[in-house]
């Protein structure tokens, strides 16, 4: 047996992680390459272009349903602008273009793109993924807020490791899902 045969054989039960893998940092590292924001978000471009409106009508779309959340459980929040929600203890956050979960959902759908399987089910699961990935954004911030009402020093720890690394988490947790569930089933193979 050649030696790339053998390569390729032991390769083969991890090409779908490895594919992962690798389409999850090339995806990354594109957006981050390409995608040029200031922290104030007022503006953000990709290749030069402005696409500033999308990522400021996110912003303040979340933030919106994310002082709603707040308001059902306390009343202690208010908004000061459209991207700023604090707290009668003086501790807030700002929703700002970073903060709309749009990075995830483009590397969602590389993910998706790239994985093995019938375009059949993909063209639902991507959506899906979508949804959960706004779903799942809007409870991360629902759930920082909170926690920052009263602890806002915890703010770099939830916001820059546990919330991020939870949110890759779900991403990876729900490609498992179509890899090992959806994938092929039925006859699409």
């Amino acid at each position: 047996m050649l030696k790339v045969e053998r390569i390729k054989e032991w390769v083969a039960p991890y090409a779908d992680i490895i594919i992962f893998m690798v389409t999850l940092l090339v995806a990354n590292y594109f957006w981050k390459f390409t995608m040029v924001g200031d922290e104030d978000g007022e503006m953000v471009t990709w290749f030069g272009m402005d696409v500033t409106a999308p990522f400021e009508w996110m912003a303040c779309h979340i933030a919106y349903v994310v002082y709603w959340l707040i308001s059902l459980v306390r009343d202690t929040a208010y908004m000061v602008d459209e991207h700023t929600i604090r707290f009668t203890s003086g501790s807030g956050t700002t929703i700002i273009w970073g903060c709309t979960a749009l990075k995830q959902s483009f590397i969602w759908l590389c993910l998706m793109l790239t994985v093995r399987g019938g375009w059949k089910h993909k063209l639902w699961f991507i959506p899906l993924g979508w949804l959960f990935c706004y779903a799942f954004n809007i409870l991360r911030i629902f759930l920082i807020s909170l926690f920052i009402e009263f602890h806002p020093d915890w703010f770099p720890l939830l916001h820059n490791y546990i919330f991020k690394y939870a949110f890759y988490a779900m991403l990876f947790g729900l490609w498992v899902w179509f890899v090992e569930k959806i994938r092929y089933v039925s006859s699409d193979r």
